[in-house]
């Protein structure tokens, strides 16, 4: 039978990420199972449970006059006409 080779783990092995640059290598640590959609655990549903989530708490807390939810075919659209963007301006997700 073959010997195991000998892993070596030290402080050489440890490699530091920029503050976005670990989210986008281990995003399943932020958002579950990254998926395909087809199961309901899939992070593209946690993710919309949590912007429909923030919606519903700008309304809950008075900042905002309505929350939109728009569904078509596999596009959904979340608009809580809220507080508006901290940032100060509109932005999209996922740039046409």
């Amino acid at each position: 039978m073959a010997e195991k080779p000998t892993l070596i783990y030290d402080e050489s092995k440890i490699k530091t990420l920029s503050s976005l640059e670990h989210i986008r290598l281990r995003t399943g640590m932020y958002i579950g199972r990254i998926g395909n959609g087809n199961n309901p655990d899939d992070g593209c549903y946690v993710l919309l449970k949590e912007v429909v989530d923030n919606a519903i708490d700008e309304y809950i807390m008075g900042h905002g006059k309505e929350v939109a939810i728009n569904i078509e075919g596999n596009r959904v659209a979340v608009r809580d006409y809220g507080a508006a963007s901290r940032w100060g301006r509109s932005w999209t997700a996922f740039p046409k």
